[in-house]
């Protein structure tokens, strides 16, 4: 499970779960733009298997995303 700050995660990070390779990756993100930018370096052992908005901020433009990724098999 991944909840990174709004910034996202960083390139180290990144590159550490393309090396560890978990089956699944559990992305909850109050970013859509970083949570975008960070699955498009994951698509590179990932695919995205399920995208939930979450609204955790009613009445405001702030959403929660729960991202289901899971490792693509060679």
């Amino acid at each position: 499970m991944v909840d990174p700050p709004r910034k996202g995660c960083d390139e180290t990070f990144i590159q550490t779960l393309l090396t560890l390779e978990p089956k699944r990756i559990v992305y909850i993100s109050c970013n859509p733009a970083t949570q975008q930018r960070d699955a498009l370096l994951l698509a590179e052992k990932y695919q995205l298997e399920e995208v939930t908005p979450v609204d955790m901020f009613p009445q405001t433009t702030h959403v929660e995303c729960v991202v289901l990724m899971s490792r693509v098999e060679k």
